[in-house]
């Protein structure tokens, strides 16, 4: 990494959301309690990606609706707007236009065997361009902040692998055009499993409302949430991933969400029922989320949200324009 690069004494952070429904814990505790932990040491940038969120058909209004949103819960978790940038990524075109010049330096085949991209098109050859290019428009997300450390789940790295390969790929042709971003991955035990399938992961698209627990559920929703989740016939509270799926995603979300570790929970809970944990774990969930809706609430509508939006656009936008100019230049973009 070079020295015209970066400049910062502290690392640059930068990772974002897609605006599409209610954020659930999984989200929450995969990735976006690092956001928090991390503003105190990195110079963090977090951004609410919408043009992530047009691959698929979605209807405006609802889009527009989920921004704000993604943007209130950014806050109410605990993301400081005078620490971090937060914005829209639309309202900075520049993530549009390293897009494209990304786009002409990878590969069709690369592309297509993206998990995701297998996963989302079913196989199906007519899929939107979009759906196939989307994760180049990531690493333009990511290039264009000169990005130290990308925070995000464990189910994103191999979009953070590609993201390298494109930086070191122009940077071979191009020396010193990007930052080579490394990713800050979920810890050990934090991945949260889906409420009635412990072996697919909490899904905001699944069909079973209950099978996760948004950050904004109210207490009824999440104790029917957690009361219904699968377990085993067993009866004891142990950690035992591949023969007891169900009680160890219950104990590890308890583990999170009350600090206490999977041992301490294990021998605390040792010869009683499912009954009395998850009644348990309900209360402490509960606890948890209290204090992030309530601070949902009194900013989602507020002037206080644009303003902080405004703001974090103009900042965005001041960092970014002065890498795209210099990748453009790099590329013989333009007329000077």
């Amino acid at each position: 990494m070079t020295d015209q690069i970066k400049q910062e004494k502290r690392p640059r952070v930068f990772s974002g959301v897609q605006p599409t429904g209610n954020i659930h814990i999984g989200n929450y505790l995969g990735a976006l309690v690092q956001f928090v932990e991390l503003q105190n040491t990195s110079d963090c940038i977090y951004c609410i990606v919408d043009e992530h969120a047009i691959t698929v058909p979605n209807d405006p209004k609802e889009l527009r609706d989920h921004i704000r949103d993604v943007a209130a819960l950014y806050l109410a978790i605990g993301v400081d707007p005078e620490k971090s940038i937060v914005f829209v990524q639309s309202e900075v075109p520049a993530h549009a236009e390293l897009g494209w010049i990304l786009s002409c330096n990878a590969y069709t085949g690369e592309l297509s065997r993206m998990t995701q991209f297998k996963a989302k098109s079913h196989g199906d050859e007519s899929v939107g361009a979009g759906l196939l290019m989307y994760p180049v428009l990531m690493a333009s997300d990511i290039l264009l902040y000169d990005t130290d450390v990308v925070p995000v789940g464990n189910d994103q790295k191999q979009h953070i692998e590609l993201t390298r390969d494109l930086a070191i790929r122009v940077n071979s042709r191009f020396p010193g055009t990007f930052v080579v971003p490394d990713g800050r991955f979920v810890k050990s035990g934090a991945r949260v499993m889906a409420l009635d399938d412990p072996t697919a992961k909490m899904s905001k698209s699944a069909p079973n409302p209950r099978s996760r627990i948004s950050l904004l559920d109210d207490p009824s929703k999440i104790k029917k949430a957690i009361m219904s989740a699968t377990t085993d016939s067993e009866g004891s509270i142990r950690f035992d991933v591949e023969n007891k799926p169900g009680v160890s995603n219950l104990l590890s979300i308890y583990s999170a969400f009350s600090g206490k570790t999977v041992p301490e929970l294990e021998k605390a809970y040792e010869g009683s029922g499912y009954g009395a944990f998850k009644k348990d774990l309900v209360e402490v969930t509960v606890d948890a989320l209290a204090p992030i809706r309530t601070r949902y609430e009194e900013i989602r509508g507020s002037a206080e949200l644009d303003r902080i939006l405004d703001d974090g656009a103009a900042r965005a936008n001041a960092i970014a324009e002065r890498v795209l100019r210099r990748v453009q230049k790099k590329f013989g973009l333009g007329r000077k």
